[in-house]
């Protein structure tokens, strides 16, 4: 069975409860960047043993959280010795707006996984964009690069849509699938 992680920080709690879905769909382990922008004791190992490193960022002006950031430029040190070269890589935002610029974020977790010599997947969903559509589908944002998902400002992240955590559950569950073909 592959080992994939989800690593990601979340500012009001909505991406921790997406990075559940994300997990739960994967069966991955969490790993939470901390409101300092540090993981915990460990985290750079798991990171290490990891066959799939999943990230994700809640969408802030337009890229990841600081806290995200301050951990991927400490990713240097991995990324000079090449330590994440040819994981399975892949990423999910949440932002206030349908839009909100959320392909800024993945466009950056993209480069991020790039950067490391990674091989990055994408949704495999189909969104849902006829005139039947309702705003609980599956990938109803319409995003291929990575899970989106969005949240009122003034919702609670235990008022998130079930289809957007049910987009982030089978985005989990295609990673955990690549991954174990790549793996192979």
């Amino acid at each position: 069975m592959a080992h994939i992680v989800v690593v990601y920080h979340s500012g009001y709690g909505h991406t921790q409860r997406m990075a559940q879905s994300v997990a739960d769909g994967a069966g991955a382990e969490l790993l939470a960047i901390d409101a300092e922008g540090n993981l915990p004791e460990g985290g750079w190992e798991t990171l290490a043993a990891a066959d799939a490193i999943i990230m994700g960022s809640p969408t802030y002006m337009g890229t990841v959280s600081w806290q995200f950031k301050k951990f991927a430029d400490a990713s240097s040190k991995p990324w000079f010795s090449q330590q994440w070269k040819d994981k399975v890589f892949a990423g999910f935002t949440n932002s206030a707006t349908m839009n909100g610029d959320k392909h800024s974020t993945l466009h950056y977790l993209f480069t991020l996984a790039m950067q490391h010599s990674g091989i990055w997947v994408g949704t495999g969903l189909m969104p849902s964009n006829s005139k039947a559509a309702q705003r609980n589908d599956v990938n109803y944002v319409g995003s291929f690069s990575g899970a989106m998902a969005q949240s009122p400002s003034d919702a609670g992240a235990n008022e998130m849509l079930p289809g957007d955590l049910e987009t982030a559950r089978l985005f989990g569950a295609r990673v955990a699938e690549v991954t174990t073909k790549f793996k192979g």
